[in-house]
């Protein structure tokens, strides 16, 4: 029996490893080429609702892109309670090409981003492409000529930075990097990236889609209840028949910290069941994958003294290292060190009880609560 689980780990991880499009390789970046001559024109909305702690640095890198083409900011304040509209017009009056809009009070149906974004888009009609992107991300200046390049070139209508997240305490160093390699495993950028695939994700906190791929899905109020946003345009974009492009930021990153496991804990649970459909099926082969996949290895090598059964042990202990081989290209994106793979069956473990921390809260009737919203799970 113990054979027949290490095998079946073993064989997992081998699948994971030279059959799922190579998501593991942390390899689709932009390149930094800014060779185009005709530039379309852009604008970037910005949703905000009290991120008056990032809201000046994000607006300013947006600023300060120097992208050659026309180029527009949108700053949607959605009913902050903070200094959010305030200081977003600080920053506007020192430059015509802000604007900051108040959005009215959100609608039954909608979430609140894309209430917002709704509102932003409205604001730049004239605009060939919508740079959607988060008011606690900074980008250095370029990043923009590399997207639109990007969709230039390649002839995507949609280009998404998977950007970097705030990584410096603890919790953070353990959490986020699995976050990253977990969402590529889940949305291999391989098969998102491939016109032929139906695979369709994106990261909504950087996307850059062409105004006309927005119009033929029915602009964003076709996804306007989605809790999962990002992954829902992505989706609408694909199957509408446009081309996508998903990769990892390389001058792109979020400045909001998480405040401990807590904070880390809530962003997984707010929608780790509703990823799964709501669907118990679907939540307990995910229990069991996640359970076979990354924590039997280990359990199979370290409890060798008890059971006896060598077979097992060593192919558990070769699942266990070839986890560890795949974690490495993310852990090397973080700055964490490769030693740090090791800890990925405990880590895992903890992403399973947030997934079933989800599920139980959906059953219970609780919401998701964000930024002064609940929405149901």
């Amino acid at each position: 029996m113990l054979t027949a689980i290490g095998a079946m780990a073993l064989l997992a991880w081998v699948y994971l490893l030279f059959f799922h499009h190579g998501f593991w390789r942390s390899d689709q970046r932009l390149a930094n080429d800014e060779s185009l001559t005709d530039w379309p024109s852009v604008t970037a909305i910005i949703p905000a609702r009290n991120e008056a702690a990032s809201i000046e640095a994000c607006v300013s890198t947006l600023a300060a892109q120097g992208y050659p083409g026309a180029f527009r900011i949108v700053v949607v304040d959605d009913s902050s309670t903070d200094a959010t509209a305030a200081l977003a017009q600080q920053v506007a009056s020192a430059s015509a090409q802000i604007d900051v809009l108040s959005a009215p009070p959100l609608e039954p149906g909608w979430t609140g981003k894309l209430w917002a974004l709704s509102h932003g888009i409205e604001a730049a009609p004239a605009a060939d492409m919508l740079w959607f992107t988060d008011a606690d991300i900074v980008h250095e200046p370029g990043v923009l000529q590399q997207l639109v390049t990007k969709a230039q070139e390649d002839d995507r209508d949609l280009v998404s930075l998977m950007v970097k997240l705030h990584c410096k305490s603890f919790w953070e160093h353990l959490l986020v990097p699995a976050f990253i390699f977990f969402f590529q495993m889940l949305y291999p950028f391989p098969a998102v990236n491939n016109p032929r695939s139906k695979v369709a994700g994106a990261a909504g906190g950087c996307v850059l889609i062409r105004r006309t791929a927005l119009d033929r899905i029915g602009g964003i109020a076709a996804i306007k209840d989605a809790l999962i946003d990002d992954c829902a345009l992505a989706e609408a974009v694909k199957k509408g028949g446009g081309n996508i492009w998903l990769g990892l930021a390389d001058y792109s990153r979020s400045i909001r910290p998480a405040d401990g496991l807590s904070s880390l804990w809530h962003m997984v649970t707010r929608t780790a069941f509703t990823q799964l459909g709501y669907s118990v099926v679907l939540l307990l082969g995910t229990v069991a994958a996640l359970t076979l996949i990354f924590l039997m290895p280990p359990l199979l090598l370290l409890s060798l003294p008890w059971h006896d059964d060598i077979v097992a042990g060593l192919m558990g202990g070769t699942a266990w290292l070839a986890m560890a081989i795949a974690y490495r290209p993310t852990l090397l994106v973080y700055g964490r060190p490769a030693l740090a793979g090791l800890l990925l069956p405990v880590i895992a473990a903890l992403y399973t009880a947030m997934t079933i921390h989800s599920a139980i809260n959906h059953w219970f009737g609780a919401s998701s609560h964000w930024k002064g919203r609940d929405y149901r799970l």
